[in-house]
């Protein structure tokens, strides 16, 4: 393979196999289901207790639904998941609970909940006696956990469950045993960016920032640069490719500007681009034909055509033949003296004498008749061969010029030249070499760092919003120095989106820019910015078994209502909302009263 030619993977999901619950989950207290609901992927395993809690989470798939209809891909009923296999042929149909990233369809989230619980092994049907583990979205609307937690109460019938943030169970993962810690939390995801202070150890909810942006705008930047470089390929270049494009290919500029400057040199352009290659067929249309198959194929069409022509003049005959018995029917009952019935077969006929029969018969017996003939002549036609060949010439004998005829021409000998005329050789057509491979392939150069800059400059793509160094510098300023200097000693990143190379090092560079001259800082990325909200939220599950202060019970929800939640070291706060007063009607008549009195009286 040529260098820095790379083949799209077009990777396909497998299903899902149903796994069975182990021994632990029925023991004398259930073990928690730990869900990490997020927009993007969903992640479902079991809290096991022990030295080693288990690997990664036993069930991983997107977030993503799609209705079938009857009869297609063999089913009529609604596909989830890893079950879809390639997601571009099912692109327009599919659906997502979440809106940004805040669930607020609850059928489409009882689908996701339904794949979980039946791929690993839990029955839904009676109940799910088993407390859940819930991930949310920083500050997360009363709706939408009114509606998980009527969800999760009313249809399943769980004990309790407990809802936390992700890059805070994220955060939780990585931070010493024991430790009350602060810090600065940059979490990215698919559909957006929160950068979340975390004062003794938990959340600062009311200087918490978003920025609607995320790995989907990322990858729809990057489809609309690549479809506006190579028109020729729009259909070639789907979502799901330009998602693998930045996940493998692309990394974060540690100086943007520098970084443009060094693609103008082509060395470093013809060493750093990637060329992804499309797939595509080697075999030209036409081009295996040869003489003898494209006269066959010429001929099959032209039988076709001949057999098309006959089937419609059957039809059309059948069709006159029809109406031309109706028309002698008719005639009928007028030589058999039925004038009744002649009369009123007219007028349904349309027509307002006899004469007019008579002359429509003839003219419709001549057209059937003309019609037999034609489908005789076509039926003989058929059964001739029809092929092309040259004509036969008679053999001609050699004719032998006379001796006056060769005297004519001497005289003529001088007029011409008398060079031997050049005989004319063949023009041998030289075929352009027309590369395929190089044709479909896309060079994908500064697009490599302009789809992940977007979240540092949303104006690249038209946003009217602050990057994160901006926001990060906006909420720095909202604290006291002694308090920004104990933040900034731990700037943890986690989220899908943070993981392009050169994050940790852009966002040192960005911290050094905004931050007094010699002061310390110090960024640290997540061991695994991808699950650890998942291995988070799985190490509170077994440190809190027995908390209930944590956990939302069944009680709970029926005393106090869906909205209400616990809050714990990776939940979201308790911020009231206070509105004005209204004033109330009565009040706003007796003014308006008092107004018109008043006028009255002027």
């Amino acid at each position: 393979m040529a260098a820095n030619v790379f083949p799209f993977r077009d990777a396909r999901a497998a299903p899902d196999p149903v796994l069975e619950v182990g021994p632990l989950a029925h023991g004398p207290l259930p073990l928690p289901l730990v869900l990490d609901n997020g927009s993007f992927q969903a992640r479902a395993g079991w809290a096991c207790p022990g030295p080693d809690p288990g690997p990664e989470p036993r069930l991983q798939f997107r977030a993503v639904c799609a209705r079938g209809r009857g009869g297609a891909r063999g089913g009529a009923g609604p596909q989830v998941g890893n079950a879809l296999g390639s997601l571009e042929p099912l692109r327009w149909m599919l659906r997502s609970p979440f809106d940004r990233n805040v669930p607020v369809n609850l059928e489409l989230q009882e689908l996701l909940l339904d794949y979980s619980f039946q791929h690993l092994g839990v029955s839904s049907q009676g109940c799910v006696d088993h407390p859940i583990v819930l991930t949310e979205a920083v500050c997360s609307p009363l709706y939408s956990r009114q509606m998980m937690s009527e969800l999760l109460f009313e249809c399943y019938r769980i004990p309790k469950v407990a809802y936390g943030i992700d890059s805070l169970f994220s955060f939780y993962h990585n931070k010493p045993k024991n430790s009350v810690s602060c810090g600065l939390i940059i979490s990215s995801g698919y559909q957006c960016t929160h950068i979340l202070p975390i004062l003794e150890g938990r959340l600062d909810a009311k200087n918490c920032k978003r920025i609607n942006l995320g790995g989907s705008q990322a990858a729809g930047y990057l489809q609309r640069l690549l479809q506006l470089k190579y028109p020729g390929h729009l259909a070639a270049i789907t979502l799901s490719r330009m998602e693998e494009i930045l996940h493998e290919h692309s990394y974060i500029a540690e100086d943007y500007g520098e970084e443009l400057q060094k693609w103008q040199c082509p060395d470093y352009y013809e060493n750093n681009v990637h060329k992804m290659q499309l797939p595509f067929s080697s075999k030209l249309l036409g081009s295996t034909l040869t003489a003898e198959e494209k006269q066959e194929r010429r001929q099959q069409q032209l039988r076709r055509l001949q057999e098309l022509n006959a089937r419609r003049r059957e039809e059309k005959l059948q069709l006159d033949q029809e109406r031309l018995d109706r028309l002698l029917y008719v005639q009928e009952l007028l030589e058999d003296g039925k004038m009744d019935q002649f009369h009123k077969a007219l007028i349904e006929l349309n027509m307002d004498s006899p004469e007019e029969l008579q002359s429509y018969i003839q003219k419709l017996s001549a057209a059937v008749e003309q019609a037999k003939q034609k489908i005789l002549q076509a039926e003989v036609n058929l059964e001739v061969d029809v092929v092309d060949s040259k004509p036969e010439t008679p053999d001609l004998e050699p004719l032998e010029p006379s001796l006056e005829d060769v005297e004519s021409m001497n005289d003529f000998e001088p007029l011409f030249s008398e060079e031997a005329p050049e005989v004319e050789k063949p023009v041998t057509t030289v075929q352009p070499v027309f590369n395929l491979a190089a044709y479909h392939q896309l060079f994908v150069g500064t697009e490599r760092i302009r789809a992940p800059e977007i979240i540092f400059q949303p104006s690249l793509i038209g946003e009217e919003q602050a990057g994160i160094a901006e926001t990060l510098q906006y909420i720095l300023d909202r604290y006291p120095k002694e308090v920004q200097e104990r933040l900034v000693q731990n700037i943890f990143l986690t989220g899908g989106n943070v993981m392009y190379p050169g994050m940790k090092a852009r966002m040192e560079k960005e911290l050094l820019e905004m931050r007094p001259f010699q002061s310390s800082f110090q960024v640290q990325l997540a061991s695994n910015p991808v699950l650890d909200a998942w291995y988070g939220a799985r190490d509170w599950a077994l440190d809190h078994m027995d908390d209930d202060e944590a956990w939302i019970t069944r009680k709970d929800y029926e005393e106090k209502g869906g909205e209400y939640f616990k809050e714990h070291c990776a939940s979201n706060i308790y911020v009231p909302i206070r509105l004005p007063k209204q004033a109330s009607r009565t009040s706003e008549s007796q003014a308006a009263g008092k107004g018109s009195g008043a006028n009255e009286q002027a």
